[in-house]
């Protein structure tokens, strides 16, 4: 049987990770294949950082375009990354009949509708395991492996950068700003990390395991958003002597209404094993009505992990090339016939009726009946309280302070009645600064 000829957009930090594991793996890749799988062509504006990765091996060219065109090229592999260029040559490598291979979350969480459809209309693939959690095998696992569970929820850590911050705040008692320069110093983080801290990055990656979990279109622009900017040590330290710890969850679930997609930091029990995951690894709880609890843990990131995913990828094609396309795994997992309706009878609920439970700081005076005052407000708006602990307040300000902190975890309730509360007690004269609210998620 004749080599699978890959064509390759971008040889940066994955791209020459999947030249340097193919070529390595080489035998071995083969055999589980069933025929060669040769990376015969590579586009990157830098050709001499091209050339010296794949050497005499591949044709190196500065146009993606003409990787593009090259009738003998049966797959594209996209490592540009981000909405523009990459969008319109995913569109042009489908057009030609080429399947795709992609690590590009934000572009699938954006426009996958209109690139997985393209695709069935010409009758091609598009693979994107490595847009999801690096070389943890979560698309698969979702796709095919848990295919006949109706699933409940996901959670996961799917940002190694965010996860690296927290773990050394809460390890080091440093503060957001602190770490996020040392996380830049070390690699972890870019030096524009407003998607990786404000949370977009692991929206992109719920949004896509949103949609194979519950057959609904991809729909990035409905997801809520929220970043750790805004966290401060004095919480990761609270949250530790209640038994918990805050991670940076990217959650999808099933309602009764319709689907939660958000993601936000999260108060986590620290008896969970997905609380445990420290640095900048990743990890994803799946529950299915069958099968459970199910981890899925490993690196997210980096050049040979991706570089796993993609290959995978490619080994599938290599396998389903040729096959009727009503044979394979359609890409959201669903049959597309049946997205468009699932997505009327599954909305993505609004955060006003997400159900949850919350971490609650508040800077109060030190003085009787703030307590009471507090407590009736949430009670009034029918929020039932879980735990209670107040600092003394010369803990929090030091000998002689008038003012201490309020912490309160509450049981479940629907954010639209936390979001009224919280404002009434904003308003409570002895309320003296901006209150915390973290969600809290038991992950039972």
């Amino acid at each position: 049987m004749k080599p699978i000829q890959v064509g390759l957009l971008g040889i940066g930090t994955v791209g020459s990770g999947v030249f340097g594991v193919l070529q390595r793996n080489h035998d071995e890749i083969r055999r589980r294949a069933g025929r060669e799988i040769a990376i015969t062509m590579v586009a990157d504006l830098d050709e001499t950082r091209a050339h010296a990765v794949v050497g005499e091996q591949a044709k190196v060219v500065k146009d993606a375009r003409d990787v593009i065109a090259n009738p003998d090229i049966d797959v594209v592999v996209e490592l540009i990354g981000g909405y523009g260029i990459a969008k319109a040559l995913v569109l042009e490598a489908i057009a030609a009949g080429k399947h795709v291979v992609t690590a590009n979350k934000a572009l699938l969480a954006v426009h996958g509708s209109e690139i997985f459809k393209a695709a069935a209309e010409k009758g091609v693939m598009v693979a994107y395991e490595a847009a999801v959690a690096g070389g943890i095998p979560i698309i698969k696992a979702l796709r095919e492996g848990l295919t006949a569970n109706q699933i409940q929820w996901i959670a996961g850590i799917i940002n190694g950068t965010t996860n690296f911050i927290l773990s050394e705040m809460r390890d080091k008692g440093l503060d957001f700003d602190v770490v996020l320069k040392e996380a830049q110093r070390l690699g972890y983080a870019e030096a524009d990390p407003t998607f990786d801290i404000e949370g977009v990055d692991a929206a992109h990656k719920a949004t896509l395991m949103s949609a194979i979990a519950f057959g609904v279109p991809v729909q990035f622009d409905k997801a809520y958003v929220e970043g750790i900017t805004k966290l401060s040590s004095v919480d990761i330290k609270y949250a530790e002597q209640l038994g918990y710890r805050i991670k940076l969850l990217g959650i999808t679930k099933r309602a009764e209404k319709g689907i939660e997609l958000r993601v936000h930091p999260s108060l986590v029990p620290a008896k969970r094993l997905i609380a445990n995951v420290e640095g900048a690894m990743n990890a994803v709880v799946v529950h299915g009505d069958a099968v459970g609890t199910t981890l899925y843990y490993g690196k997210g990131a980096g050049s040979e992990p991706t570089a796993s995913a993609v290959i995978a990828d490619l080994v599938d094609i290599a396998r389903l090339d040729g096959a009727d396309a009503s044979h394979r795994v359609p890409p959201l997992a669903f049959q597309s016939s049946t997205l468009r309706e699932a997505g009327q009878d599954l909305p993505v609920l609004p955060m006003a009726e997400v159900v949850t439970s919350y971490y609650l700081r508040m800077r109060v005076a030190d003085e009787a009946g703030v307590l009471a005052k507090v407590t009736g407000i949430l009670a009034n708006a029918g929020i039932s309280i879980d735990a209670v602990l107040q600092r003394e307040a010369d803990e929090v300000g030091g000998e002689g302070s008038t003012q201490t902190d309020l912490i309160i975890l509450t049981h479940d309730t629907r954010e639209g009645d936390m979001d009224k509360a919280l404002t009434e007690i904003q308003g409570l004269p002895t309320v003296l600064a901006p209150i915390t609210r973290i969600r809290k998620e038991e992950l039972n």
